[in-house]
């Protein structure tokens, strides 16, 4: 069976590519392989959800980028707020290896990465937010427990942000996030892709499910 960039040791024969990019304003050289997701750019989603975040209604507090890849958001938000703590989990081992390589070579330093099967390694968390591009190759399940799971980790009035092409799911996703925080937001559309916010609000029993187009 071919490898998939959410196989957690993968067998394609390494062949990296390394560029520059720059983000928030600042510049990142990146390194990514085969057997990961997106070898050669930054792909848009990804590039779109780093673009549309917010921290300035955040509280305080680290946060978690699932599926972390090789890491350009984690990495972008960890360099954009320093004074936060970014973990960054991905199921993928060269994934993982990559984006330790890349946070060294941008000498960026808040940042814990480590393989982690969703949440099955995070524990005991109260984050200011948990983003994701989901791994959409993984299936329904799988994305939909990265949006269910991350309820837990999140301080009051932190937030789930996700990327997802409305092809690939993203109307499913917006019901699971209203079902599981009471609130969902599209915060941006752009060539397909949707941007999703929702905030944990402890006791929220209304759900603001917009079903637009």
């Amino acid at each position: 069976m071919a490898d998939h960039y959410y196989t957690n040791k993968p067998h394609a024969e390494s062949d990296e590519s390394t560029w520059t990019y720059t983000l928030l304003g600042q510049t990142f050289r990146f390194t990514s392989d085969t057997g990961v997701f997106s070898k050669r750019t930054i792909d848009f989603g990804s590039r779109l959800l780093i673009e549309t975040m917010d921290f300035s209604s955040l509280p305080s507090g680290n946060l978690l980028d699932v599926g972390c890849g090789y890491g350009p958001i984690g990495l972008a938000f960890a360099k954009t707020e320093p004074a936060r703590e970014v973990e960054m989990v991905d199921v993928n081992e060269r994934a993982v290896a990559l984006a330790r390589k890349n946070a060294a070579q941008n000498e960026i330093n808040n940042v814990n990465i480590h393989v982690s099967n969703i949440y099955e390694a995070v524990e005991g968390k109260k984050l200011a937010a948990v983003v994701s591009n989901p791994p959409i190759r993984a299936g329904k399940k799988v994305v939909h427990e990265i949006l269910t799971g991350s309820y837990p980790l999140l301080a009051e009035s932190g937030v789930l942000v996700i990327v997802i092409q409305k092809k690939q799911g993203a109307p499913s996703a917006q019901k699971k996030m209203a079902e599981t925080f009471g609130n969902v937001e599209i915060v941006e559309k752009d060539k397909g892709y949707w941007i999703l916010k929702s905030v944990k609000i402890t006791g929220c029993e209304e759900t603001r499910l917009e079903n637009e187009d």
